[in-house]
């Protein structure tokens, strides 16, 4: 008799129970379109369009609105859930009576979570970008369709938000491109897709336009240079001797460069007829200095660079004052991490102890102390590891003074008047004593 019953509800119902089954297709191909379209890779996309694919060109026309996209399929999403959880709970009060809300709200909650929410939106995530081009035939004319009303919905949401003075704003990214490739990167590394070294070197391109001159440039006071007053042949002997292929001239004052001395020029003019080291005159095989304020960022820096074909450029301050030096050189340094050749002076700056703490000379930058050891020092408002302590301290500390911060602690161990030369820094969970 149940049987019976059940074929004759089947018979007079198909056209609804097929219904609630299409209806449930519906709302996985919108969850899994959901997910997909907005986790699908802009930068795939892009490659995808350019080499001809018109179903990456939809999706990227998609995703520039993406609220619009978004609302629009949330608007289709709950459409048919509703009508599908409508349809069921007509069928089941008809065939059981009232107790046919309870069932038909249990048997779709399931059915919704499982088919339309979770298995859907699992296979797009797995590979979205796929997914996407799958779909996007099929989505874009629904959301030409229902984007007016989508628009419609978020503009009233927007004004809902601002009374709670919340301003949603459709055209300010929450990252910028920058920090996206960034956090790509980082995450890439993480998983082990990309080493450190590479990391850092990707990380270092894209911090050139955050870093200005003055947080790489060799300071005057570590600054090597050549007084034009001296003998000709201290002049040429230091110049010589040194690891430089370029040193700045100066007169009077080392806040008077007046001019840069190449190596080459020297050795090209030593061996001109009658010229000696005697008699040679340095200020006229100089080339004219070129002077960059301390502010410059180091993308403007290096283009400039490559624009002029120079390779140094003295930095002054505001004021015009002298402040070091920056080299071509210092600027690839910081895109590829150290470059040594046999002329290079070695000076370690950083050293392991036994104990597992790390010496370091006062002046080693925030960033080669990060890269080297893979830590995450803020160098915003500091560039040097002393710079860092004395800005985190708000004193000019003594020597083995102790300052914890940033899950490091640091102890002064040497300082030369106001000049924090060495430090030891350890881990904040180290008590060790020193």
């Amino acid at each position: 008799m149940i049987s019976d019953a059940i074929l004759a509800f089947l018979a007079d119902y198909w056209l609804s129970l097929i219904s609630v089954i299409v209806l449930l297709m519906l709302s996985a191909f919108f969850s899994g379109s959901e997910t997909a379209l907005t986790a699908a890779s802009r930068s795939r996309m892009h490659t995808l369009e350019s080499n001809g694919d018109q179903r990456a060109g939809m999706v990227n026309r998609l995703i520039e609105r993406r609220d619009r996209l978004i609302g629009a399929l949330l608007i289709g999403n709950n459409l048919v859930n509703i009508l599908a959880s409508s349809l069921t709970t007509s069928l089941l009060i008809g065939l059981v009576g009232d107790s046919g809300v309870a069932i038909a709200t249990l048997a779709m909650t399931v059915l919704l979570v499982i088919f339309s929410e979770v298995l859907p939106k699992s296979w797009a995530i797995a590979s979205p970008d796929r997914f996407a081009l799958a779909v996007v035939p099929a989505v874009r004319p629904f959301v030409a369709v229902a984007g007016p009303i989508s628009s419609l919905v978020n503009g009233i949401v927007r004004r809902i938000l601002n009374l709670f003075g919340v301003n949603l704003s459709s055209d300010m990214p929450m990252l910028t491109a920058h920090e996206e490739l960034r956090g790509a990167v980082d995450l890439l590394h993480r998983e082990g897709a990309v080493i450190k070294a590479d990391r850092d070197r990707l990380g270092g391109v894209l911090d050139l336009g955050e870093l200005e001159v003055s947080d790489i440039m060799i300071h005057r006071t570590a600054m090597r240079a050549i007084n034009a007053d001296d003998p000709p042949e201290v002049c040429v002997r230091d110049i010589l001797e040194s690891p430089f292929t370029r040193l700045p001239l100066w007169r009077g004052s080392t806040d008077n460069i007046i001019g840069v001395v190449h190596s080459k020029d020297l050795l090209r003019a030593l061996a001109e007829p009658n010229v000696e080291p005697t008699n040679l005159d340095i200020v006229k095989i100089a080339q004219k200095p070129w002077f960059v304020p301390d502010s410059t960022n180091l993308k403007d820096q290096l283009n400039a660079f490559l624009r002029r074909k120079l390779h140094l450029a003295i930095v002054v301050d505001e004021y015009g004052q002298v402040q070091g030096l920056v080299t071509l050189e210092d600027i690839l340094e910081e895109i590829v991490g150290d470059i040594a050749d046999e002329h290079d002076l070695e000076i370690q700056g950083v050293r392991q102890e036994a104990d597992g703490s790390i010496v370091v000379d006062g002046s080693v930058p925030i960033r080669d102390l990060n890269r080297a050891l893979d830590w995450s020092l803020p160098d915003e408002e500091a560039t040097t590891v002393a710079g860092l302590v004395i800005h985190e301290s708000k004193t000019i500390p003594e020597e083995r003074q102790a300052f914890t911060f940033y899950g490091k602690r640091f102890i002064v161990m040497k300082r030369v008047k106001n000049r924090i030369t060495k430090l030891r820094i350890r881990s904040a969970d180290d008590t060790a004593i020193v």
